[in-house]
């Protein structure tokens, strides 16, 4: 088949990319592109999807709400993924709240014509099925490294996946926003930000977080950082190997 030079930029997401022409064809119509800034709000515990997104940049954070209304993240999601996939095997309520945690550009399709598309398409129902899978491995070694591994290495984990994620080492995010996604206490991050920003391997200012050292911290991560990119190729997301890599 000719390839699709694609003027639309679907292609930057890797999942979208990969598809064949002819699937391709199908969703392209049914796709918007949207802008979206840091805090949306996706999902919601207890939502119907509704929509189905392929990042193009940025990235999505899944996060487990308690009864008491804390939270933690248990996995995310860039443009080497799609959030709400699993709509298209079925109606599907969201299990986890979806927050938009780096600003993005989006490609979104309503989960009614995703769903028509998946009942017609091998290819797009093995992508619900298989980034299900990504996101459940993410999930359990999330659950495992909060578990078992110190603080310092955790937040240097969450560093590092968000750079691979927006592709810069330059990210907006407050010392707040990286407690509640660690579920630690604030001045838990506080030191050990200020503890890194002192031996020089980040800067840290006015809710922006400046990765100056990239190897300093790659050597104080825990190995759930490497195990993460090794299942996400594994399980067919050779982005965040390519990004970790790049």
């Amino acid at each position: 088949m000719t390839p699709i030079h694609l003027q639309h930029p679907v292609h930057l997401n890797h999942l979208l990319a990969a598809l064949p022409n002819d699937v391709l064809l199908q969703l392209m119509p049914h796709l918007t592109t949207h802008t979206m800034k840091q805090g949306v709000l996706l999902y919601e515990v207890g939502d119907e999807v509704e929509h189905v997104y392929f990042p193009h940049s940025g990235m999505i954070s899944l996060l487990a709400v308690m009864q008491n209304g804390k939270v933690i993240e248990t996995a995310t999601i860039g443009r080497e993924g799609v959030a709400g996939a699993m709509a298209g095997l079925g109606l599907y309520t969201s299990m986890v709240r979806a927050v938009v945690q780096l600003p993005m550009i989006t490609s979104r399709i309503s989960a009614a014509r995703f769903r028509a598309v998946a009942s017609i398409s091998k290819p797009v129902e093995n992508v619900c099925i298989r980034y299900n899978e990504v996101l459940l491995t993410q999930a359990r070694l999330t659950a495992a490294c909060n578990a078992l591994h110190p603080v310092d290495a955790r937040f240097c984990r969450w560093l590092l996946q968000s750079a691979d994620r927006a592709e810069s080492s330059t990210l907006p995010l407050t010392q707040e926003l990286l407690s509640e996604m660690l579920g630690v206490r604030r001045t838990s991050v506080t030191e050990v930000a200020g503890r890194l920003q002192k031996e020089g391997l980040i800067s840290f200012s006015r809710g922006v977080i400046q990765i100056l050292n990239r190897p300093a911290l790659e050597a104080i991560t825990c190995e759930c950082y490497q195990s993460l990119i090794d299942h996400s190729a594994t399980l067919g997301s050779p982005a965040l190997a390519a990004n970790s890599a790049a």
